[in-house]
């Protein structure tokens, strides 16, 4: 059984395309692609299950078109549109001090903050604009260096010391 902790979220299934048992797939994180996964992890009524992938292509930055092993028909995909994706912590590679990352490897990382203690996982990145912003659920944390005390690759936590006042707002 695959619990909770040992996977974070990456996206969600949207719509089906097409005929052959394709399926939209938004996320916020493209390690599946980078370390040629095999599967993916769905929540599939409060049970987290790993579908097998067949192939998948790419719409856009955030869209993929996936095609799971025995779904052959838009009729058969049907019922994952709305599931959620999950990657699993194990498969993620980790970086070490050469290594460059994109801002979206930080999906899944809960943050702690010095004072008030947990914060939540970020949900995704907003790397649009110059001023870097974790999501947090409802709530959009600055990803400024100033703020960030230390980062745990292993754990994935960044330990942060927010300004004051930024989490009630």
């Amino acid at each position: 059984m695959i619990e909770e902790s040992s996977v974070y979220k990456i996206g969600v299934l949207t719509r089906t395309h097409g005929v052959r048992g394709e399926i939209s797939f938004t996320f916020s994180d493209d390690v599946w692609d980078r370390v040629d996964a095999d599967y993916l992890v769905l929540l599939i009524d409060g049970i987290l299950v790993p579908f097998f992938l067949e192939e998948y292509r790419f719409r856009s930055d955030s869209v993929a078109l996936l095609k799971f092993l025995g779904y052959d028909s838009a009729e058969t995909v049907q019922e994952l549109c709305g599931v959620e994706v999950y990657f699993p912590y194990e498969l993620t590679p980790q970086p070490d001090e050469n290594d460059e990352y994109t801002w979206r490897y930080f999906t899944g990382f809960r943050i702690v903050d010095t004072k008030i203690g947990d914060v939540g996982v970020i949900d995704s990145v907003d790397d649009s604009t110059a001023n870097i912003l974790f999501q947090v659920g409802d709530l959009l944390v600055p990803a400024a260096a100033p703020f960030i005390r230390e980062v745990d690759h292993q754990k994935r936590i960044i330990t942060m010391e927010l300004p004051e006042g930024l989490i009630e707002l």
